[in-house]
């Protein structure tokens, strides 16, 4: 029980960090620069979920293996990125399992701490999509959860059932690898057919008016 959160944070750190430096490789951003995103990618999430269920140092800070896992994995994306692109089909192939993996262990962790179900799902769908968002924004990308198919829902779903299976008191194993499946299987085919939820469709007069303003702002 103690381990199984840490063995996921790391996996889920190492995934999202992939996909963190490939996007920054894609951005043609230095080696500092993929190694940022690497580590930002990898573990804000997880930062986030710590400072806001009291257990600080942040994990990602004061554990070694967090930076040992995040930042080869960028060096990794940086010098191989041809490889690394072959390998995930695109990056949305490691950003689901990133959020699978953070969304069960960020639900586990905050179980682990007293949390009552609702707010640990929450925070666990947290961890999952804390990573991402700081990675968008670094490379000035509307963050994936505003506007993907399924993301968030995806992660809370994947905590739903880690929270479930607590409140029932099922071996936590086999409910962990259910709700990281389930939040994975989600992603991708929301991916694959394209699932979502309703998107806000402004009036004519009002996409003409927030057009008029930008090129006001513009000039």
């Amino acid at each position: 029980m103690d381990t199984l959160p840490l063995v996921l944070d790391l996996v889920g750190t190492f995934v999202f960090a992939l996909s963190g430096a490939s996007a920054g490789v894609k951005r043609q951003l230095d080696l500092f620069g993929v190694l940022v995103l690497s580590f930002v990618a990898g573990n804000f999430g997880g930062i986030t979920r710590d400072l806001m269920i009291g257990a600080v140092p942040p994990a990602a800070i004061s554990d070694w293996r967090y930076l040992a896992v995040s930042i080869p994995a960028g060096a990794v994306t940086f010098g191989w990125f041809t490889s690394v692109n072959r390998l995930q089909s695109a990056v949305l192939l490691f950003d689901a399992a990133g959020l699978a993996l953070f969304a069960v262990s960020g639900t586990q962790k905050a179980l682990a701490f007293g949390l009552n179900p609702v707010t640990a799902a929450l925070l666990g769908m947290l961890t999952g999509i804390g990573g991402g968002m700081v990675r968008d924004v670094l490379v000035a990308e509307i963050p994936t959860v505003l506007r993907a198919d399924l993301y968030a829902i995806a992660a809370l779903a994947g905590a739903a059932v880690v929270v479930a299976g607590n409140l029932l008191h099922l071996p936590s194993a086999p409910v962990t690898i259910a709700g990281a499946a389930l939040c994975f299987g989600l992603r991708l085919i929301a991916i694959r057919r394209g699932w979502r939820l309703p998107v806000a469709h402004p009036s004519n007069s009002e996409t003409a008016q927030t057009k008029r303003d930008d090129d006001d702002r513009e000039h």
